[in-house]
């Protein structure tokens, strides 16, 4: 089908501008035309051409007046109703089943598949191993099919393997599982940050993100829950109780992946529980971003950009200090908690207050992040030092002092603020979707490294003050506050550069440039939020 405004519709997917003329020339049609409102086949089948996603409805965008801030409102509450409820229970399903482990530890997982030495540990880090392999291929299965289809499939699998882990006899077998686990799982906290950054302006980005993120409080309130209740029932020779756990998680999640593969769009441009003239103008309100939405398309060059960025750099380095700690407190809070001398119940109670934490810190954060201007770093710096004082009184205090390392040790949940403001640089200050992918795929590598490397500075014999695993995290916050203080100054640093020479940003021609899936290098008229 012709394009509706053939005049403002670009002649090669190569072209890098659209005239600054074109942008600003009023469509020679009549008011009748103008009142056009596109049809969702138009849209589909535009779309289906096209490398870039949300490209024709863009073009379309250009023809509209500027979108008023009534309509902006409705559009937004319409994408905050129906997206943010999808991403938060997936990613709460997705850390209570990588996490199950933990409780089911507590419940004699260990005993029954008669683990010994440090089995346990590499258990828990396996998963992550899988995770790091089905980076770049989930990447790439997320550029080149629909979002709602790879993540909906994922899910309803890794559910299926969630259930198999009541079968696993031995060490072996439950390796295999565990590595499969990880395997499906990879496309997930990647995935759902990018869509962010598809659905929402960098101004509004920062809270959703928080949001959504926040899961993994809410996921370690209920795993906890769970684990309490499932403690005061008797113990089942029919099903025992570290298998319940793992029966109930997965039913739930494959379930909850028919409704991902039903309901998730693969951006606003094709998002059904949007009206067609309501997808055109969701398109032009994250335009301006400058960072476009999705590609098709894989390009090479964009990938070495990635690899020599500094700014890639500090968030890839900045999410291994983030995930050292990470791997610790996903698979032993439960064990390091009863070590300092509470019972099952009572531990398991007590973190899943420590986890309020972590959803009070994102919120605050998310919040301030989104009402005041340029105040990311700011929180994520905050957040990183609070972890590396809470580490440190965690390593230093004395046992006697119950209380006391209790609270240091709930504190570090406010971790989560760094890592999710982070993953929100990725969305917002990433431009190219091939770029911004394998950014992705750097910084969950990194994220996989040092999960898996966290459980190993966990040992028995030091029960219960765990002293080398507190210095491990100590060290690894503190090697998370130098990267993103160094990527802070970094992007005030170009921000000036770039006005000092080409003055202040056209946010149209940055919004055109964007769409047409330059980088952020690419698109002089692009600025990094801070």
């Amino acid at each position: 089908m012709a394009p509706f405004f053939p005049k403002l519709r670009r002649q090669a997917t190569t072209s890098s501008n659209i005239s600054e003329s074109t942008i600003n020339s009023k469509p020679e049609h009549s008011e009748r035309e103008l009142a056009y409102e596109p049809k969702e086949d138009d849209i589909g089948e535009e779309e289906e051409k096209e490398d870039n996603v949300g490209h024709a409805a863009y073009i379309r965008s250009l023809a509209h007046e500027k979108i008023t801030p009534a309509e902006n409102k409705a559009i937004l509450r319409r994408i905050d109703w129906f997206l943010l409820p999808l991403f938060l229970v997936t990613q709460t399903l997705q850390y209570l089943d990588k996490t199950a482990l933990n409780y089911a530890k507590v419940f004699g997982l260990d005993k029954a598949l008669h683990l010994s030495g440090g089995q346990f540990s590499w258990l828990a880090s396996i998963f992550y191993v899988g995770y790091l392999v089905a980076q770049p291929p989930t990447a790439w299965l997320l550029g080149k099919y629909p979002a709602g289809r790879v993540l909906g499939i994922s899910c309803i699998i890794w559910g299926a393997l969630v259930l198999a882990m009541i079968g696993c006899k031995g060490y072996v077998t439950g390796m295999v599982v565990r590595f499969l686990l990880g395997v499906f799982e990879a496309g997930v906290t990647p995935g759902l940050s990018l869509m962010t950054g598809w659905f929402y302006t960098r101004d509004e980005a920062p809270l959703r993100q928080t949001i959504w993120y926040s899961a993994i409080g809410w996921g370690g309130m209920l795993g906890s829950l769970m684990a309490a209740g499932i403690s005061r029932q008797p113990e089942s020779t029919m099903l025992p109780r570290w298998q319940q756990i793992f029966v109930i998680l997965g039913c739930i999640t494959m379930l909850w992946g028919v409704v991902l593969y039903i309901f998730l769009a693969d951006g606003p441009s094709n998002a059904r529980w949007l009206k067609p003239e309501s997808r055109v103008l969701a398109v032009a309100r994250v335009a301006d971003n400058g960072v476009g939405i999705k590609s098709r398309a894989f390009r090479r060059y964009q990938m070495w950009e990635a690899f020599t960025d500094i700014k890639a750099w500090c968030l890839t380095l900045a999410m291994f200090g983030s995930s050292i700690p990470n791997g610790i407190l996903s698979n032993f809070s439960g064990t390091i908690i009863k070590a300092m001398g509470f019972s099952t119940f009572d531990a398991a109670l007590l973190d899943c207050a420590g986890r309020s934490f972590q959803i009070i810190s994102l919120m605050i954060a998310g919040f301030v992040a989104t009402k005041f201007k340029n105040t990311r770093m700011l929180m994520m710096t905050a957040g990183n030092v609070v972890c590396v004082l809470a580490t440190a009184l965690l390593a230093f205090l004395p046992t006697s002092m119950t209380w006391g390392r209790l609270i240091s040790f709930w504190l570090v949940n406010v971790q989560s603020v760094g890592f999710t403001l982070g993953l929100v640089m990725v969305s917002s200050n990433f431009g190219g979707y091939t770029k911004k992918s394998v950014t992705s795929s750097m910084v969950f590598v990194a994220y996989c490294a040092g999960n898996m490397a966290g459980p190993q500075f966990i040992y028995e014999s030091e029960a219960p003050r765990y002293r080398t695993g507190a210095i491990a995290m100590m060290a690894s916050y503190t090697l998370k506050l130098v990267a993103h203080c160094v990527l802070w100054g970094w992007m005030i640093y170009e921000n000036r550069r770039r006005n000092k020479r080409h003055g202040p940003a056209d946010v149209a021609a940055g919004a055109s440039a964007g769409m047409e899936d330059k980088t952020e290098k690419e698109n002089p008229n692009f600025r990094y939020v801070l």
